[in-house]
Order: C-alpha cells, then sequence, then structure tokens
C-alpha cells in the first residue's frame, strides 16, 4: 500500500468534508425560517460529515501507527 498517497486522500477528504459541513450548516440557517423539517436534515447532515471526517482522521492515525511500527 502506498501510506503516503492514502494519507494525502485523507487529509484531502478530510478538508473537502469539513467544507460541506459548513454548507449545510449555512443552508440549515437559511432554510430554518422556510422549512423546519429541512434545516434539521441539513444539521443533521452536516452532524454526519463531521462523524465522518473523524473516521477519516481516526484511520490516519491509524496509518501513521503502522508507520512507526514498521
Amino acid at each position: 500500500m502506498n501510506e503516503e498517497k492514502l494519507i494525502a486522500l485523507i487529509d484531502y477528504w478530510i478538508e473537502h468534508n469539513r467544507e460541506h459541513e459548513q454548507e449545510f450548516r449555512d443552508w440549515a440557517d437559511r432554510a430554518a425560517s422556510s422549512s423546519g423539517e429541512a434545516a434539521q436534515r441539513l444539521q443533521e447532515a452536516a452532524a454526519r460529515m463531521a462523524e465522518a471526517s473523524e473516521c477519516l482522521e481516526k484511520s490516519r492515525q491509524a496509518i501513521a501507527r503502522a508507520q512507526g511500527e514498521g
């Protein structure tokens, strides 16, 4: 496995997710006045995007630990 490439991809994915997470939150704020349910679902999507980023970060850490072991 090419660990350096995977780490670079994970870093990119985390940043990309954070951008989407913020967009979802921004649109949730905009939607709140016309559709509380839509705003709630967008906030939920943002939270799940943050969870995905946490999983990616843990994957990155696991790779770093494995490199230290090898």
